[in-house]
């Protein structure tokens, strides 16, 4: 310990040493670092670091060093050896020192073993679960986001997670305290934490359903008064609900509500509704909503939506384009398809309207993609058709928009579709799928000529996508023909002896005959 204590008192030489260390080009060998510790002792180093000692450049230099030595095979071996040093080193005066130390306890975490939970136990022993906590709310970001990396990582493990939420506990968690008495800012870094947590394991968001980390999300909804804040919370919603086990946590009644109170209301910010919109989108295209929450709150989000549909629809804002894929996604579930068409008067009706018209590009792209997986093309074979009800409300409501514009039937209005440029054709090929396995939109389709032509011919697209989706339009009209009673029917047998369907999506170059070819002879 004297030999330590008189290294420590030269501790101009150790910046010197340390400073020089850190500098050293190219990739640190086990061998060099070995070579560093051997003269300089990690336990050297971090009271160099607690005691900050009055030298220029000192602490800089050694926290260089340390991170370099982290990073290697030898680096990473000696991580349990730094857990007693990170409790002083998290509370210290220096934000590099606190980045430092909360950065070796994710890398200790994420190296150790998750079945034998050795990074764990010595987070336990050495009491420094509190001071990562603490370290969530540091005014320094790169600090924040180190110790959110750490509690990450603690995560992955059993272990880790009995840490952060007792399954036991009989008081509110430690993380839950400090979220509940911490201002809006660390409690949105929370809920951040929280989002990645449901990404990492079904555990883990059982974890976080469980402590009841999830109702800090409706709170901060009702928070009126922070628009940002309030953007914030939407945002890591919209992280969460991209999870598989989303729904099945988030939908909740009040959470329903909430979303739909955000989006009727006209005198939030447009992106406050757009987000709700998104979100409320992709909770109702989960097929469990449908029994998991009350469908009187499963329809208000709907209507909600509709009444948002019907302000904007004299507009091409970015808001209404956002509505109509909002239909696009609740339409890719038969629950949500019939909803659609099924409530009085039918929210699908905006996607129609949409399609139809030909104002905006962009409300009119959105609105064919909307109606096309309305009508199933996204769905399976067994769900593409819906109830009586919803199908009757369909096939009115495009005849009707159809008999309103110039085309004066649903063949035209498809025709029409087909006839405008690449992205919106590509959406009429898609609308085609879904709505072809109908009888009424498959005579509609087979009795206009230009389409078959057009949906045949190998050489109408160019593109890899185009291909693909004019040869599945061509698959589903033909396999709808040939499941129908129109295929007996002369005047569409040429429709089903289309080559296009056996020839695949791409350019297959077709057999050409060899021809001689005879020149005259020339003679001198």
């Amino acid at each position: 310990m004297d030999n330590h204590s008189a290294s420590i008192g030269n501790s101009a030489l150790l910046a010197a040493a340390a400073s020089e260390f850190a500098s050293l080009p190219g990739h640190l060998t086990d061998a060099a670092v070995k070579e560093f510790l051997d003269r300089f002792p990690l336990p050297l180093i971090f009271i160099a670091l607690k005691d900050g000692f009055d030298v220029p450049g000192l602490e800089g230099s050694l926290l260089s060093c340390l991170e370099r030595i982290l990073k290697t095979s030898y680096g990473v071996s000696l991580l349990p050896q730094c857990v007693p040093y990170a409790q002083p080193g998290l509370r210290a005066d220096s934000p590099l020192t606190r980045r430092l130390s909360c950065k070796s306890i994710a890398q200790l975490l994420e190296n150790s073993d998750k079945d034998d939970g050795v990074g764990v136990q010595a987070i336990v022993e050495h009491g420094v679960w509190p001071s990562i906590v603490a370290c969530l709310a540091d005014s320094d970001e790169s600090v924040a986001t180190a110790a959110a990396e750490a509690v990450k990582n603690l995560a992955k493990s059993t272990r880790g997670l009995e840490l952060i939420f007792p399954a036991k506990a009989e008081v509110d968690t430690l993380l839950n305290e400090f979220a509940m008495n911490s201002s809006s800012m660390v409690r949105i870094r929370i809920l951040a934490i929280i989002a990645a947590l449901f990404g990492i394991s079904d555990e883990a968001a059982t974890a976080v359903h469980r402590s009841g980390l999830l109702g800090m999300f409706e709170q901060e909804l009702n928070n009126t008064t922070d628009m940002l804040a309030t953007l914030n919370v939407l945002e890591v919603l919209y992280e969460i609900v991209t999870t598989p086990i989303a729904a099945k946590f988030l939908l909740t009644k009040s959470m329903l509500q909430r979303l739909a109170a955000t989006i009727s209301n006209s005198a939030v910010d447009s992106l406050l509704r757009s987000r709700s919109i998104t979100i409320s989108a992709r909770l109702l295209s989960s097929d469990g909503i449908y029994s998991a929450v009350d469908e009187f709150d499963v329809k208000n989000a709907v209507q909600a939506i509709d009444l948002d549909l019907e302000r904007l629809k004299a507009t091409d804002s970015n808001e209404r384009e956002i509505a109509l894929d909002a239909l696009s996604q609740i339409g890719t579930v038969m629950r949500g398809a019939e909803l659609l068409l099924c409530n009085t008067p039918p929210t699908a009706r905006h996607a129609v309207d949409a399609a139809c018209s030909r104002g905006w590009r962009n409300i009119q792209l959105a609105g064919t993609h909307a109606l096309a997986s309305i009508s199933g093309q996204e769905r399976g074979e067994s769900t593409q058709l819906l109830n009586d009800q919803a199908e009757t409300c369909l096939r009115n409501l495009i005849y009707t928009a159809a008999e309103n514009s110039s085309k004066h039937s649903p063949s035209g209005l498809l025709w029409s579709l087909l006839q405008q440029d690449p992205e919106i054709r590509l959406a009429a090929y898609r609308l085609i799928t879904g709505l072809v396995m109908r009888q009424w939109c498959l005579w509609e389709v087979c009795a206009k000529q230009e389409i078959i032509n057009l949906v045949t011919n190998p050489h109408s697209e160019t593109t890899k996508i185009g291909m693909e989706f004019r040869h599945s339009c061509c698959v589903a009209i033909s396999n709808a023909l040939l499941s129908s009673s129109f295929k007996n029917d002369p005047a569409f047998s040429d429709v089903s002896e289309k080559a296009a369907v056996r020839r695949g999506p791409y350019l297959a170059k077709e057999f050409v005959a060899p021809k001689p070819q005879v020149a005259t002879e020339e003679r001198y």
